[in-house]
Formats: C-alpha cells, sequence, structure tokens
C-alpha cells in the first residue's frame, strides 16, 4: 500500500469499483498520517488487506458501508464482484467473517421474512397455538414469552434454511479507521459518492503531515467508548448501568466536551426515569452549561432550595455566557422567596425585548405564517425576505471565510470539512484573533462590500457553517449590502464571535429592505414573526434585546388568523333558506 494518499480524494463512480478505491484511500491516509496511532495486529490487518483478491477487498467494503454486522449471501450479489462464496473464502480465513455467527431470536426476525419464519418457527406457532398465517410481530411475541433461548447459527434455529448468514468482525477497526480519517462517526463513507456526484463541495484546506483528528491512541478509544455508551443508551440500557462505565474527565478538552454531552442524555433518561439523586450526580459531573441548569431546576423540584441557592450564586460568579446569565436570573428571584430572602430580580432582557415595536396582524389563513406576514408586509420599493438565521450569518461567513478555514493545527484534517473542527471551542478566536481584526477593519474602510461579493462568487455552493446558498441570493446580497450600516453589521459580528455556537441561532424570521429610503432614515427593518399561541423563544429575546440596546430596527409582529369569508354562493343559499323560514313562519 502507498505510504501516502493521493489526490483526487474520491474516485470516479464510472469505475464499478469506486467504494473500494474510497475505502483504499482511507486506509492508505490512515496509515500514512496514524501509523503511530495504530497497534501491531491493526498495521498486520491493512497489510493483510492488501494481499486480499480485488473481489474479497470489494465484498469486504460493500459489507463495512452496510448497516449493521449480519448479512444474508443471498443479499450480497455484485456484478462487478461475480462469485460471492468464492469471494467470501479468504475473508473467512482471516477470521474477518463468521460463517456459523451465533444468532438471537431478535437478530433471526431482523433477518428473516415472514414467510420464513413460519416455516423456521412451525414447531413455536404449534405450541402456542398460533395461526399459521399469524404476524411476525405476533410470531416475535411468542417466541419472546419463551425462556430465553440461547444465541444460535441459522441451521439450529432453522434446520432447512434456504440461505446463509454470515456476520462481519472487523466492523470496529473499520469504524476506527473511519473515525481516524474524519475525526468523527458522524460522517460515513458516502460523503465520497455525494462529493463525486457533486451534490457537496468543500473548500480545499492545504494539508500537513501534523493535520490529524487525534493525537494519541487513547483519545480514539475514548471517543470510541463514548460513542458506544451513547448508542447503547440510545438502544434503551438504563443510566444506571451505563453511567459506572463513563470514563474520567480528560486533558483533551474536545473529549471533554463530547463526555460532558454524554453525561447530560444520561442525566436527563436518568431524571425522566424518576432517579433524580442520579440525575443529579449526573448533571454535576458534566458541569456545562445545560447539566448545570437542569441541576438547578432538579434541585429546586426536590424542595433543596438552599443548594439550588448557593449554586445559583456560584454560577453567576463564574462570568457565564448569556443564555445561562438569562435562565439562572429567572431561578434565583424563586429561590430566594423560598428561603425568604430579598433579591432583586433582572429583567433586562424582558424589559428590553418589549421595547421592539410590537403588534398584531390578521391574516387569512392558516398557511405559512412567515410567508404570509413577508407577503402582507413587501411592497414594491420594500421588499421583505425570509431569511432566520442565514442573512447576518451568511454575510459574516462570507467576510471571515478566510478566518474560518484557516488552516491551523487541529482545525482540518481531511478533504470532507464544512467547518473547522474547532468552530465551538473556546480558542477559536485567540487562534485567529489578527486575522479576524483584519477582517474587521474591512467594514471601517469600506472594503468588506467587494470582499464579500467576490467571496460570494468565488465560494458559490461551497459548504461553509454559516452560508446557506438557498437562502443568501444575489440579490438579497446586494440589497442588504446596500441598507445594512457597516457599524451595525460589526456590532451583530462582534456578538457571533462572543458565542458562535449559541448567538448564530435566534435571529428575525425577516428583513424588509428599504433601498430608496432616505440615507439618515433606517433602511431595513428586521421582523421575528409568531404565530398564533407561539411565544419569544429565549435565545430570539436575546437577540431583540440586543437590537434594541444598539438602536437596530425590529419588530415583533404577532398574526392571528381572519375566518375565510363565505363564498357569494353560500351566502345566497343561506339568505334564500331565511326567507324561506321566514316565509313558513308567516
Amino acid at each position: 500500500m502507498n505510504s501516502a494518499p493521493v489526490a483526487p480524494a474520491t474516485a470516479s463512480l464510472d469505475d464499478p469499483f469506486y467504494y473500494l478505491t474510497n475505502f483504499r484511500y482511507v486506509v492508505s491516509w490512515v496509515n500514512a498520517r496514524h501509523h503511530d496511532l495504530l497497534s501491531a495486529t491493526e498495521r498486520d490487518a491493512i497489510g493483510h488487506f492488501e494481499t486480499l483478491p480485488q473481489a474479497s477487498q470489494a465484498l469486504l467494503v460493500r459489507m463495512v458501508m452496510r448497516k449493521g454486522e449480519l448479512f444474508r449471501l443471498d443479499k450480497l450479489s455484485y456484478a462487478e464482484i461475480g462469485d460471492t462464496e468464492q469471494a467470501l473464502v479468504p475473508l473467512v480465513a482471516l477470521g474477518w467473517v463468521d460463517r456459523a455467527p451465533q444468532l438471537t431470536s431478535r437478530e433471526l426476525f431482523r433477518l428473516l421474512r415472514l414467510s420464513e419464519l413460519r416455516q423456521a418457527l412451525a414447531d413455536e406457532i404449534a405450541n402456542a397455538g398460533l395461526a399459521r398465517n399469524s404476524t411476525k410481530a405476533a410470531l416475535q411475541a411468542a417466541v419472546e414469552e419463551k425462556p430465553l433461548q440461547a444465541p444460535a447459527p441459522l441451521p439450529q434455529w432453522w434446520p432447512a434454511a434456504t440461505t446463509q448468514v454470515v456476520r462481519l468482525t472487523v466492523m470496529a477497526f473499520c469504524d476506527r479507521l473511519r473515525l481516524m480519517f474524519f475525526g468523527n462517526l458522524r460522517q460515513d463513507w458516502a460523503e465520497f459518492v455525494l462529493t463525486e456526484l457533486g451534490l457537496q463541495r468543500f473548500e480545499q484546506v492545504p494539508l500537513t503531515a501534523e493535520s490529524r483528528a487525534f493525537q494519541s491512541r487513547e483519545e480514539v478509544t475514548t471517543y470510541l467508548t463514548l460513542h458506544r455508551l451513547r448508542e447503547r443508551l440510545d438502544d434503551g440500557e438504563l443510566p444506571q448501568t451505563l453511567s459506572t462505565q463513563v470514563l474520567p474527565a480528560s486533558s483533551n478538552r474536545w473529549l471533554s466536551s463530547r463526555r460532558a454531552r454524554l453525561l447530560l442524555t444520561m442525566g436527563r433518561t436518568a431524571e425522566r426515569g424518576g432517579d433524580s439523586e442520579l440525575a443529579l450526580t449526573l448533571y454535576a459531573d458534566a458541569n456545562n452549561s445545560d447539566a448545570r441548569i437542569r441541576r438547578l431546576r432538579v434541585l429546586e423540584r426536590l424542595g433543596r432550595y438552599s443548594d439550588a441557592y448557593k449554586l445559583t450564586i456560584s454560577a453567576l460568579d463564574a462570568q457565564p455566557h448569556e443564555g445561562e446569565i438569562q435562565a439562572l436570573m429567572r431561578l434565583l428571584p424563586r429561590l430566594a422567596r423560598k428561603l425568604g430572602q430579598k433579591v432583586e430580580r433582572s429583567d433586562r432582557a424582558e424589559q428590553q425585548a418589549a421595547q421592539a415595536l410590537t403588534y398584531v396582524l390578521h391574516l387569512p389563513g392558516p398557511q405559512p405564517v412567515e410567508r404570509a406576514v413577508a407577503e402582507a408586509l413587501a411592497t414594491p420599493t420594500a421588499p421583505v425576505y425570509y431569511v432566520e438565521n442565514s442573512l447576518l450569518t451568511g454575510l459574516f461567513g462570507l467576510l471571515f471565510w478566510p478566518v474560518i478555514f484557516k488552516p491551523l493545527p487541529g482545525a482540518f484534517f481531511h478533504p470532507f470539512h464544512s467547518g473547522p473542527a474547532d468552530l465551538y471551542r473556546e480558542d477559536f478566536v485567540p487562534q485567529r484573533q489578527a486575522d479576524i481584526n483584519a477582517c474587521l477593519a474591512q467594514l471601517d474602510d469600506g472594503r468588506y462590500k467587494e470582499t464579500i461579493l467576490r467571496t460570494w462568487h468565488a465560494k458559490q455552493g461551497i459548504a461553509s457553517p454559516f452560508v446557506h446558498w438557498g437562502i443568501v441570493s444575489e440579490e438579497l446580497l446586494a440589497l442588504a449590502l446596500k441598507c445594512l450600516p457597516p457599524a451595525h453589521l460589526r456590532a451583530c459580528f462582534m456578538r457571533l464571535l462572543d458565542d458562535l455556537k449559541h448567538n448564530r441561532a435566534g435571529l428575525p424570521d425577516l428583513i424588509q429592505l428599504m433601498p430608496d429610503a432616505p440615507p439618515r432614515e433606517p433602511r431595513y427593518k428586521m421582523i421575528e414573526v409568531k404565530a398564533p399561541g407561539d411565544r419569544l423563544q429565549d435565545n430570539q429575546r436575546r437577540w431583540i434585546d440586543f437590537f434594541c440596546r444598539h438602536s437596530m430596527p425590529v419588530e415583533v409582529c404577532h398574526v392571528r388568523w381572519q375566518p375565510a369569508p363565505e363564498p357569494e354562493e353560500i351566502k345566497q343559499e343561506k339568505s334564500k333558506k331565511i326567507e324561506s323560514k321566514q316565509e313558513d313562519a308567516e
């Protein structure tokens, strides 16, 4: 195998073995850049893979790219591979495929069709008194009601089986390779196909030998352990069991953040299940913003007001982000009242939000509410656009494109990044401060307009964490740059940079642009739309508060649906009936 991967990263779909070429690329990439993170057994496995016949390599990859580890041989038929049985022999010899896997009853029901299950479980059907045409659910219930049956090979379940089942035994190793390549298990082999089809395009960031997701084998193992625990939790295992298997906090902040999210999810599951004490323990261990708030709410619900009050004060002293401050300042007065203490409640966010122009708009409906308001408020000289979380963030993403895609160590480590891996980490801004300042300076001298438009044309369609190409059209972009003052853009961009993770959401639904308005008058206004019964969310209140404090025009439009007018024919029919009743009465 080559010592280093070669471009391009994706194979042509005209090649019937395109998926194998892509898999080889990943293996070569990992072997070249993560060689020191592979065990001797894993390095041997890569060597064995290289010596396999092409058909065996292709069959292995076909299984790896499919869901699960169990496969029916009659479903593993591919024209480019040919004889599946022959391709399977080397894989079985290496122990990578088990030809007689032990199957649980649930696996059996997942693999076999209903007609096959009726044949395989004929005795169980008869003993349970079920009809031969029983449904799959009824058959499974009957089997699972019996004492737990040990897993067994398919022929033991079904002696007259007309198919064979095999188990892929190297999926864990392949997942490790995929993780070391992508830096996550969210992305998979489909990334190659989507890129080759042109459905996804990624910024080409220069990569060096130091560009990799993990620096030690322990970090890879920690990630995989956390991932498996989350899978088991999602499959219904209890947090009481899983929580004891969570590894201690890592010095790696990225992995610590993943661990905290897992603990938060376990805590929520425990809380919903009624185990408040375990939930409190898990929330305390997670110790992120969401976990701290949930811990305080559980303490409040349990009547432990003094503990909750002390923790609330401590959290406020730690200078949390504004979303957490908002939640804490709601808790504090309630806890103080329970303890008989007096405290000044800060309603600054609510008061500022109330200063925004708020009105009710009666429209015929129901219909898509944002579109209805946009159509009602738009004029030929002041169009209204639906831009929720897309326009201001899009302008930000276009101006700061070189900042976002700067090839720093640990930010990019494969060709399929839609944004840097450290985008939401605390050191994202400090590591790029000089470049950020250079972009902000363009707002002062007017160069930002040309930069944003040039980037829009040059990077059209390339994946970005901030630019939604389907919404930010060239027409909208040109109008927005004409109507939005650079001082307002600077203020919004600074707020985004202050907390990219939380502040990128909650922006108003609509914007009305007024390019012909006098220069000294507002030339735009943002409009948050609320359907009947809908209320402002916390992140929306925070943005509205921000706009009001910076004298940026913002409105809140509450929609009420008008009853649709009756068609003229129905009115006439009703009139005739009334006249008829009057005549009868006379």
